[in-house]
């Protein structure tokens, strides 16, 4: 039995590509090899301060409130000092529970207060293996560009990399950016997933027909659909921007919340295409498959992006996706004019007119869409599905470290 720590910030509900990753992985792998133990904020009062969820004992520090928004704008004073001081916090809380029952490994959910948490466990356990995923490339990006005004931590914020002795990274672009930091060890490279048999499996028309009826879809009517927290760096308002570009028959179905809400709400009105702007709010991530079927093409053209788990969930659902050539996305997108198996198009950073002119390319090349269609679902079956990040996990890092 291996007895592995997570430090991340954030865990079930509060569910963005991090967590999620946590939890598939997890799961998949043998209670009987691991004991998983993981500390994060609590947030919400409703939350127990210790609970068992799928493989994980978690432990939820810090204050909480009745139902807070976990976003940087809409939280609350005394959250955001709980999030401040969660390197403090959560070591002394790992230390109490290394004492008891010493960890054979510590993983940080990324190189936030959660790395440094990490961080300072390792140096207080040098002989304990320091394990570190990388899932968000904006911000070792941010960190970068305001290293001149962190003098003080830049030093040790380089530290969170440096001392891991082991490295995940999502995407190929994330690893560049880590080896940009000094780092010199191996860097493994694994992926995001996507649950191919939940994505993929038929959904009763009953259900598909009540879907659209909600969101009035016509027949001849084209759904755009994207997904994700609506924060402007997804890019969501330049496809909002392209719709007076296309045919009246084609809307735009927008899954997820977020502070840029009432801003993309604005730019809708603002382009005469709010009847064609439909916000559906907050998705159970269970309930996304079904909006994946009742929609003709995926669309985020996101100005950064270090991987982008909706788009394998998307090939896995069947539906042809339009993204940006950027962050980690050209390592599963491949278009027609790079390569004999097309997975989707391209559009570019910025550009509603050729986000526009990809959505017309699907229109009107069935024969091309179809194809894509059929590569993506091959790809995300033989390379994405999650049983085959877990086995990865196992292999190069747990089996390793």
């Amino acid at each position: 039995m291996r007895r592995i720590l997570i430090f991340s910030l954030t865990y079930h509900p509060f569910v963005g590509g991090a967590e999620m990753a946590i939890k598939e992985i997890t799961d998949r792998l043998d209670p009987k090899e691991f004991e998983f133990e993981m500390i994060t904020l609590r947030f919400d009062r409703k939350l127990p301060q210790t609970g068992r969820l799928g493989n994980i004992t978690i432990h939820r520090i810090g204050a909480a409130a009745d139902a807070p928004r976990v976003s940087d704008r809409a939280l609350p004073i005394r959250l955001r000092i709980s999030k401040f001081f969660f390197p403090v916090i959560a070591l002394r809380k790992a230390l109490a529970i290394h004492r008891r029952n010493h960890f054979d490994l510590v993983w940080a959910m990324m190189a936030n207060h959660a790395g440094f948490a990490a961080l300072f466990f390792k140096y207080l356990h040098p002989r304990v293996p320091y394990f570190l995923e990388l899932q968000d490339g904006r911000a070792l990006v941010e960190m970068r560009e305001r290293r001149r005004i962190l003098i003080p931590i830049w030093w040790l914020y380089r530290r969170i990399f440096l001392k891991a002795d082991r490295i995940k990274a999502i995407s190929k672009y994330i690893a560049s950016e880590v080896r940009a930091l000094g780092y010199e060890r191996e860097i493994e490279i694994i992926p995001n997933g996507v649950d191919v048999a939940k994505f993929s499996a038929p959904i009763a028309n009953e259900k598909l027909q009540a879907l659209k009826t909600k969101y009035g879809k016509k027949m001849g009517d084209v759904f755009l659909f994207t997904a994700s927290r609506l924060v402007l760096s997804r890019g969501v308002e330049d496809i909002i921007r392209a719709l007076p570009l296309l045919p009246q028959s084609v809307k735009l179905l927008i899954a997820g919340d977020g502070e840029d809400r009432s801003k993309l709400e604005k730019t809708s009105e603002e382009c005469g295409v709010r009847n064609r702007t439909l916000f559906a709010g907050s998705i159970n991530n269970s309930e996304i498959p079904a909006y994946f079927k009742i929609s003709d093409i995926f669309v985020r053209p996101s100005i950064i992006e270090g991987f982008g788990s909706a788009f394998v969930e998307a090939f896995a659902a069947g539906i042809p996706i339009i993204a940006t050539p950027v962050g980690g996305i050209p390592d599963f997108l491949f278009p027609p004019e790079k390569s004999a198996e097309p997975t989707g198009l391209f559009c570019r950073v910025r550009d509603p007119k050729s986000i526009s002119e990809a959505i017309k390319q699907y229109m009107n090349d069935p024969s091309m869409t179809s194809r894509i269609i059929k590569n993506a679902r091959k790809l995300a079956t033989e390379k994405y599905d999650w049983n085959l990040i877990a086995a990865d996990m196992h292999r190069k890092i747990f089996g390793k470290v």
